[in-house]
Protein backbone atom coordinates (compact mmCIF):
# COMPACT_ATOMS: atom_id res chain seq x y z
CA UNK A 1 0.00 0.00 0.00
CA UNK A 2 1.10 3.50 -0.85
CA UNK A 3 1.84 6.13 1.79
CA UNK A 4 0.37 9.13 1.02
CA UNK A 5 0.20 12.74 3.17
CA UNK A 6 -1.97 15.33 1.92
CA UNK A 7 -1.86 19.47 3.10
CA UNK A 8 -4.47 21.70 3.66
CA UNK A 9 -5.66 22.58 0.23
CA UNK A 10 -6.22 19.80 -2.01
CA UNK A 11 -8.31 18.29 0.90
CA UNK A 12 -10.10 21.89 0.82
CA UNK A 13 -10.64 21.97 -3.00
CA UNK A 14 -11.63 18.44 -3.59
CA UNK A 15 -13.90 19.15 -1.07
CA UNK A 16 -15.42 21.72 -2.34
CA UNK A 17 -15.95 20.77 -5.96
CA UNK A 18 -17.42 17.44 -4.39
CA UNK A 19 -14.50 15.53 -5.29
CA UNK A 20 -12.97 14.44 -2.31
CA UNK A 21 -13.49 10.44 -2.72
CA UNK A 22 -11.31 10.43 -5.61
CA UNK A 23 -8.48 10.31 -3.13
CA UNK A 24 -10.04 6.84 -1.23
CA UNK A 25 -9.99 5.95 -5.19
CA UNK A 26 -6.75 6.84 -5.96
CA UNK A 27 -5.23 6.43 -2.80
CA UNK A 28 -7.08 3.84 -0.05
CA UNK A 29 -5.73 6.01 2.64
CA UNK A 30 -4.59 9.24 3.42
CA UNK A 31 -2.26 10.53 6.63
CA UNK A 32 -3.08 14.57 7.47
CA UNK A 33 -1.06 15.87 10.60
CA UNK A 34 -3.24 17.50 12.81
CA UNK A 35 -2.23 20.98 11.74
CA UNK A 36 -3.66 20.35 8.67
CA UNK A 37 -7.11 19.03 10.07
CA UNK A 38 -6.73 22.11 12.27
CA UNK A 39 -6.63 24.25 9.32
CA UNK A 40 -9.87 22.62 7.99
CA UNK A 41 -11.61 23.59 10.88
CA UNK A 42 -12.27 26.93 11.80
CA UNK A 43 -15.25 29.10 11.40
CA UNK A 44 -13.80 30.82 8.47
CA UNK A 45 -13.23 27.69 6.34
CA UNK A 46 -16.35 27.11 4.17
CA UNK A 47 -19.16 25.02 5.68
CA UNK A 48 -19.07 21.82 3.38
CA UNK A 49 -15.22 21.49 4.52
CA UNK A 50 -15.52 22.05 8.08
CA UNK A 51 -18.80 19.57 7.93
CA UNK A 52 -16.54 17.48 6.28
CA UNK A 53 -13.39 17.56 8.51
CA UNK A 54 -15.99 17.06 11.87
CA UNK A 55 -16.44 13.43 11.10
CA UNK A 56 -13.67 12.87 8.19
CA UNK A 57 -14.18 9.77 5.93
CA UNK A 58 -12.43 6.31 7.20
CA UNK A 59 -9.70 6.90 4.96
CA UNK A 60 -8.57 9.52 6.83
CA UNK A 61 -5.80 9.17 9.46
CA UNK A 62 -5.09 12.24 11.52
CA UNK A 63 -1.96 11.25 12.83
CA UNK A 64 0.97 12.92 14.95
CA UNK A 65 4.53 13.24 14.07
CA UNK A 66 6.69 11.67 16.41
CA UNK A 67 9.02 14.78 16.37
CA UNK A 68 7.90 18.60 16.33
CA UNK A 69 8.57 19.67 12.95
CA UNK A 70 11.15 21.91 12.59
CA UNK A 71 10.07 26.09 11.54
CA UNK A 72 9.87 26.72 7.96
CA UNK A 73 9.57 31.06 7.79
CA UNK A 74 8.05 30.87 4.36
CA UNK A 75 5.53 27.78 5.48
CA UNK A 76 2.20 27.94 7.60
CA UNK A 77 2.15 25.58 10.26
CA UNK A 78 0.02 22.25 8.13
CA UNK A 79 2.62 22.92 5.01
CA UNK A 80 5.55 22.33 7.35
CA UNK A 81 4.06 19.60 9.65
CA UNK A 82 2.59 17.69 6.21
CA UNK A 83 5.95 18.22 5.03
CA UNK A 84 7.55 16.83 7.73
CA UNK A 85 5.10 13.76 8.32
CA UNK A 86 5.70 12.97 4.39
CA UNK A 87 9.97 12.34 5.10
CA UNK A 88 8.73 10.85 8.91
CA UNK A 89 6.35 8.04 6.57
CA UNK A 90 9.02 7.92 3.69
CA UNK A 91 5.22 8.91 1.93
CA UNK A 92 5.26 7.99 -1.83
CA UNK A 93 3.29 11.03 -2.30
CA UNK A 94 2.58 14.53 -0.36
CA UNK A 95 -0.43 16.32 -2.04
CA UNK A 96 0.22 19.94 -1.56
CA UNK A 97 -1.11 23.02 -3.78
CA UNK A 98 1.12 25.80 -2.41
CA UNK A 99 4.31 26.76 -4.20
CA UNK A 100 6.98 27.44 -1.60
CA UNK A 101 5.64 24.19 0.28
CA UNK A 102 6.56 22.48 -3.13
CA UNK A 103 9.74 23.81 -3.23
CA UNK A 104 10.89 22.61 0.03
CA UNK A 105 9.44 19.50 -0.19
CA UNK A 106 11.02 18.76 -3.16
CA UNK A 107 14.08 19.72 -1.72
CA UNK A 108 13.67 17.20 1.21
CA UNK A 109 13.17 14.32 -1.80
CA UNK A 110 9.58 14.12 -1.62
CA UNK A 111 7.11 13.58 -4.62
CA UNK A 112 4.51 15.87 -5.07
CA UNK A 113 1.72 16.46 -6.98
CA UNK A 114 -1.31 18.48 -6.09
CA UNK A 115 -5.02 19.20 -6.84
CA UNK A 116 -5.06 19.45 -10.64
CA UNK A 117 -2.43 16.71 -10.28
CA UNK A 118 -5.36 14.76 -8.57
CA UNK A 119 -7.86 15.97 -10.79
CA UNK A 120 -6.07 14.77 -13.84
CA UNK A 121 -5.23 11.09 -12.26
CA UNK A 122 -9.09 10.75 -12.10
CA UNK A 123 -9.45 11.91 -15.04
CA UNK A 124 -6.75 9.54 -17.22
CA UNK A 125 -8.82 6.67 -15.17
CA UNK A 126 -11.95 8.31 -16.57
CA UNK A 127 -13.50 9.13 -13.47
CA UNK A 128 -14.05 12.77 -14.13
CA UNK A 129 -14.24 15.03 -16.98
CA UNK A 130 -11.53 17.69 -16.57
CA UNK A 131 -13.44 20.63 -18.03
CA UNK A 132 -16.66 19.70 -15.66
CA UNK A 133 -14.58 19.46 -12.13
CA UNK A 134 -12.15 22.65 -13.63
CA UNK A 135 -15.10 24.74 -14.29
CA UNK A 136 -16.11 23.69 -10.51
CA UNK A 137 -12.74 24.55 -9.44
CA UNK A 138 -12.97 28.02 -10.82
CA UNK A 139 -15.54 28.94 -8.70
CA UNK A 140 -13.56 28.12 -5.48
CA UNK A 141 -10.58 30.90 -4.10
CA UNK A 142 -8.40 28.57 -5.67
CA UNK A 143 -5.42 30.07 -7.06
CA UNK A 144 -4.66 27.61 -10.20
CA UNK A 145 -3.41 29.17 -13.06
CA UNK A 146 -5.22 29.73 -16.15
CA UNK A 147 -2.79 28.96 -18.23
CA UNK A 148 -1.78 25.84 -16.58
CA UNK A 149 -5.42 24.81 -16.86
CA UNK A 150 -5.75 25.49 -20.33
CA UNK A 151 -2.32 23.28 -21.37
CA UNK A 152 -4.09 20.99 -18.58
CA UNK A 153 -7.20 20.47 -20.68
CA UNK A 154 -5.24 20.90 -24.20
CA UNK A 155 -3.34 17.80 -23.08
CA UNK A 156 -7.19 16.33 -21.76
CA UNK A 157 -8.52 16.85 -24.65
CA UNK A 158 -5.44 15.47 -27.00
CA UNK A 159 -5.39 12.42 -24.77
CA UNK A 160 -8.97 11.27 -24.78
CA UNK A 161 -8.54 12.01 -29.27
CA UNK A 162 -5.93 8.96 -29.33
Amino acid sequence: MIVVVADTSPLRYLVLIGEADLLVKLYRRVLIPRSVAAELSPARTPEAVRKWMEQPPRWIDIVESAKAAPTAADLDVGERDAIWLAGERKADLLLMDDREGVEEAVRHGLTVTGTLGVLVRAAEKGWVGLPAVFSKLRNTNSRASPALIGFLLEYDSRRRAT
